[in-house]
């Protein structure tokens, strides 16, 4: 945390904070009409800013942003939560590898093939070896999930004991949307490939991924910065699977060359995975992969703030409302520029909660409600994995978890999707307070993406935690106007690019109704005499929720 004492004075002399606690008023009516687009703006020209440097977790312009949170949450009058006042540190392994040692051959019968490292293929540091070498047969096992209560699995026959699975990303379309995302998480994965005995991972895009993200932007940014994982208290690297002893991503052009002369090409492995049909196989091939990593201990701050609830005897509950704070700080140029501002990703959906919290304290509801700004997110959802597994209050007191990741206003809105709604009680809340502002809540429209397992409300799913992720919909209010169409341009065009900073359009009315919806979710879960609940038979409160 010295840091952070370090760059006070320029977070002091950049930022437009010094506004005085917030005073109670009459009615959430008064509240909500304290949320405003000068009043996001300002975090956002922060927030987005360029001095703070993309945000990189670990770096100068992280605590720079935390900083500037610790002091909002402050000025709201809300009460530290952290471990360290307004902090919860969070102890962090980086690992970078080594692009010149990083090494996969493929041995075939006409002889062996060394491919090109970018060109080819990308591969992952491992997270706590220095260097790792391993040899073996690789088998196509189709997605690499095993669902059999859904009647799917791609492991039927197949013996990986001391193989590399070669596998797509994703899961199949036939399972629903979220459970879809869940056996589509590379963790879930990794813990059936473990078990099965696999020593390796070669990971094959789909059409669909290469269409969203061109193998020539993973090439540019392969190798140039370090993966993370959080470190437990014991000092263990957490989710680390040492089974598994390099990690692979194969071009679309080395895949398909790959799969030449084996019992499935790789058009027609795609087409299987699109129709969710099992088509494993080995594909008589070996391959040998080799890694070298530098690895690092540093650490990075949650900010937590907790506006206290009103009712003596609800408010040792708590709902927690989330955002992420950083973003990817600077990298591969662009048109010439290296500095990834991340306004959209995330000091947009900071700003929400910011002003949410904002409006929440002027009318302070039943329960107790914490806002963490989260490091990490970037690198794997890191702090709030951290904060599930080491929560500040005690962990059967949090009641709800309330997200916002990348909120994109670029048209007037019709509808918001909140991603889990299905999951549990927070459907109906959530839909009450999107009709509340005049829009209508929607399914998630591109299953396909896994967008459920992508940002930190999975982590507290994982904890059994009742948990919402809110984002914009695709549908206009303008019929003229394809929202799911820009939607789609600007994740393939702006998403994690330089391009994401303050030039960006945002529709205001849209933000300001958003970011007001979001605010009577958190009235209405405080409120309630009830904590929230999953739903009857609920596949993520069956597997998650404490019996």
């Amino acid at each position: 945390m010295n840091r952070l004492m370090l760059v006070t004075g320029l977070a002091l002399a950049l930022c437009a904070c010094g506004e005085k606690p917030s005073t109670v008023v009459a009615s959430t009516d008064d509240a909500l009409a304290t949320i405003t687009q000068q009043g996001i703006h300002a975090h956002l020209e922060y927030l987005a800013s360029d001095a703070l440097e993309g945000r990189l977790t670990g770096e100068p312009g992280f605590d720079l942003a935390a900083k500037y949170v610790a002091e909002q949450f402050a000025a709201i009058g809300l009460e530290p939560g952290g471990t360290e006042g307004w902090y919860q540190s969070v102890p962090l392994q980086s690992y970078l590898i080594d692009t010149a040692a990083a090494s996969l051959v493929l041995h075939r019968d006409g002889g062996d093939v060394a491919l090109t490292y970018r060109d080819d293929f990308t591969i992952s540091g491992d997270k706590v070896r220095e260097q790792t070498q391993v040899r073996g047969e690789l088998v196509y096992v189709g997605y690499g999930v095993h669902a059999p209560q859904y009647g799917y699995s791609d492991y039927e026959g197949i013996d990986l004991a001391g193989k590399i699975a070669v596998f797509f990303g994703g899961a199949p379309a036939a399972l629903p949307s979220e459970i879809r995302a869940h056996y589509a998480s590379s963790k879930v994965k990794a813990r059936e490939l473990v078990a099965r005995g696999a020593v390796g991972v070669v990971s094959v895009m789909t059409r669909h991924s290469e269409q969203s993200y061109p193998w020539e932007r993973i090439a540019k940014s392969a190798g140039t910065k370090p993966g993370m994982t959080w470190v437990t208290l014991s000092g263990e690297a957490n989710d680390y699977f040492a089974e598994i002893q390099a990690t692979v991503i194969l071009s679309p052009d080395a895949a398909r060359s790959l799969f030449a002369g084996t019992p499935i090409d790789f058009d027609a492995a795609r087409d299987a995975r699109e129709a969710s049909s099992v088509a494993s196989v080995p594909l008589g091939v070996k391959a040998s992969l080799a890694t070298r990593t530098t690895i690092e201990r540093l650490e990075s701050p949650n900010v937590i703030g907790i506006l206290r609830g009103t009712d003596p005897e609800l408010r040792d509950e708590y709902v927690v409302y989330s955002a992420h704070l950083d973003h990817v700080g600077r990298g591969v140029e662009v048109d010439g520029d290296d500095l990834y501002n991340g306004m959209y990703d995330n000091a947009l959906g900071t700003a929400i909660m910011i002003e949410s919290a904002r409006a929440l304290a002027a009318a302070p509801p039943r329960r107790s409600i914490l806002f963490i700004a989260l490091t990490g997110e970037e690198k794997g959802l890191l702090g709030s994995d951290y904060f599930a597994h080491y929560p500040t209050v005690p962990s059967d007191s949090i009641v709800a978890n309330v997200n916002i990741d990348m909120p994109l206003f670029l048209f007037p809105l019709a509808d918001i999707i909140a991603f889990g709604a299905e999951n549990s009680s927070l459907g109906p809340v959530a839909a009450a307070a999107a009709s509340a502002e005049g829009l209508v809540l929607t399914p998630d429209p591109v299953p396909i993406e896994n967008i459920f397992v992508r940002s930190d409300q999975y982590s507290f799913v994982k904890k059994g935690i009742p948990a919402i992720y809110l984002d914009p919909g695709p549908t206009s209010t303008d019929d003229s106007i394809d929202g799911a169409a820009i939607t789609t341009a600007f994740r393939r065009t702006h998403y994690h690019q330089p391009s994401d900073d303050l030039s960006q359009p945002i529709d205001w009315d849209s933000a300001v109704r958003f970011t007001r919806a979001n605010t009577r979710i958190g009235w209405s879960i405080a409120n309630d005499d009830a904590r929230p609940s999953w739903n009857e038979g609920n596949f993520f409160g069956e597997m998650f929720a404490p019996k």
